[in-house]
């Protein structure tokens, strides 16, 4: 895309290259929109969301033996490519909301002006930052229990987390695993009453108290034990395990917005239920970035129709060009 191209204004920019974005990116380019998806950067490539960082997906609708997640956003890419989507591999570092039409600035300096804007920019899993994660991720270190349990059956795996969405991930991770241990460095939980009950009550599930992981270990590229550090006394030990799984929430991409669109107590975008709406008109939210609920590629997809349609209507209502959204 040529600097002169992207001077012009455009009538759909999306800021995001995961499955909310893409999804998107094709409605839109089916709408003869001219989407521009601004696809952002990471060690010297475009990003393409979460699932660049997964093995295998077995939960996409479509795919009976499964798809790599980075093959997935590949196909995603090509098929809005395929409609007439534009590629701009850069990070946005500044957004103008208050001006029409939005204005964005990139990491090289360049502006790309919107008539709408579909914001996909997702939300990352907090990290522990110890030695091992990184190198370990997708190889036994993961933040999704929904999508990579079913690779754990009859295997011992470590929970890290003490709130509800750590009780919901070790209960869903016993109809796999022949056993969960919760790492938790308080000595009580901070989930709901009822949710503690459950995973109390679960006899696959044990707890480590006043305990943090210090750092994950493994073996060809597979996690085989973690360091375990007393919170109190300060002790370490080697702890057997086969997968961990971080539960101590997310965060989502909104930086760039903060001060300009509403976000909730968490710095979610908040949208206007049921569309993709945010409080400034003509701006829209999908996928991970407005959902801290679901969280799943195929809901991230749906969104990401929805902000099409959603935009497409905008500009309908104030333009005289956007034609209508083809369905199907």
């Amino acid at each position: 895309m040529s600097d002169a191209e992207m001077t012009q204004t455009h009538d759909v920019v999306i800021i995001g290259s995961g499955p909310a974005g893409l999804t998107a990116a094709v409605y839109a380019a089916r709408a003869n929109l001219e989407p521009i998806v601004i696809e952002g950067m990471v060690e010297g490539g475009p990003t393409g969301g979460q699932l660049t960082l997964t093995t295998e997906v077995e939960n996409y609708p479509g795919f009976p033996e499964g798809i790599m997640g980075p093959q997935l956003i590949m196909d995603m890419r090509a098929q809005a490519e395929r409609f007439g989507t534009r590629f701009v591999t850069e990070d946005v570092v500044k957004a103008d909301l208050e001006t029409k039409p939005v204005r964005l600035e990139t990491a090289s300096g360049k502006e790309i002006f919107a008539n709408s804007l579909i914001i996909a920019t997702g939300a990352k899993p907090r990290r522990l930052e110890v030695p091992g994660e990184d190198e370990l991720w997708g190889g036994g270190v993961s933040a999704c229990a929904t999508c990579d349990g079913f690779f754990f059956k009859d295997k011992h795996v470590v929970v890290v987390g003490g709130g509800d969405s750590a009780m919901e991930e070790a209960t869903f991770l016993t109809k796999f695993a022949s056993k969960v241990s919760v790492v938790h460095r308080r000595s009580e939980l901070r989930a709901s009453k009822i949710m503690q009950e459950r995973a109390f009550k679960n006899d696959k599930i044990e707890f480590i108290w006043n305990a943090t992981i210090s750092e994950i270990k493994g073996d060809n590229g597979q996690v085989t034990s973690v360091v375990l550090e007393d919170t109190e006394s300060g002790d370490t030990r080697d702890f057997a395990a086969e997968g961990v799984f971080l539960a101590i929430g997310h965060i989502p991409n909104t930086w760039l917005f903060e001060g300009q669109l509403d976000l909730d107590d968490e710095g979610y975008l908040l949208v206007d239920e049921p569309t993709t709406r945010t409080n400034v008109p003509g701006v829209f939210a999908c996928g991970d970035v407005m959902d801290h609920i679901y969280r799943q590629a195929v809901t991230a997809a749906g969104t990401g129709c929805m902000a099409a349609i959603d935009a497409e209507r905008y500009l309908a209502e104030h333009t005289d060009a956007a034609p209508d959204m083809p369905r199907g």
